[in-house]
């Protein structure tokens, strides 16, 4: 986590993509997550990519649930759309804001938690549907937020700082995604900015 406010000059040397735009135009604001969580590293790859692709951040709704990943979407575009919903249902949200507006880009941001617990049915759904979107799942493979229990996504036989050992089996998400018939699916490590970004 950072204290340092960002500079409100922009400096004429920054480079630029093919809309004239920086990357701190596609920045958000100041993250709150703890020193060194990999949800900040992919928020750095959304914000890159977004530059990358001269994507117009007037354009692109990113809708969230409930967790720590779903604070990230206030860390990239701040100048987008933006609506954090309820535990588990960003896909159901995000899916009647595409059917209102079939015009924008739609970035749908969850965690473990939010897609493969409480919002299981409404993840399944979602890809059921064919829904236009972009569904990043931030898994980390505990609830941050509630101080570390396991989540669903944890593997089997991890340990818990205090020592609990995992005796669920873990749910695959990837696995369920292509099972369901996804038209795109990828799983990277938020510590390797090469395969967030290829």
């Amino acid at each position: 986590m950072t204290y340092i406010a960002k500079p409100k000059f922009h400096h004429p040397g920054l480079q630029k993509n093919e809309l004239g735009f920086t990357h701190r135009d596609y920045e958000g604001k100041i993250s709150t997550l703890c020193a060194g969580c990999g949800h900040d590293s992919i928020t750095a790859s959304i914000i890159e990519a977004c530059f990358e692709l001269s994507i117009e951040p007037h354009r692109v709704a990113k809708i969230s649930g409930i967790g720590c990943s779903s604070k990230t979407p206030d860390y990239f575009l701040g100048n987008s759309h933006g609506f954090n919903s309820v535990h588990g249902r960003m896909p159901s949200v995000l899916t009647g804001a595409n059917l209102a507006n079939r015009n924008l880009i739609y970035l749908g941001v969850s965690g473990d938690g939010d897609s493969a617990s409480i919002g299981f049915g409404q993840f399944a759904h979602s890809i059921r549907r064919a829904v236009n979107m972009t569904y990043i799942v931030e898994n980390n493979g505990v609830y941050g937020l509630t101080k570390g229990q396991f989540s669903a996504t944890a593997d089997r036989g991890s340990k818990s700082k205090k020592g609990v050992m995992n005796t669920d089996n873990a749910i695959d998400l990837v696995a369920m995604a292509l099972q369901l018939g996804a038209s795109f699916v990828a799983r990277s490590f938020s510590g390797d900015k090469t395969q967030l970004v290829p």
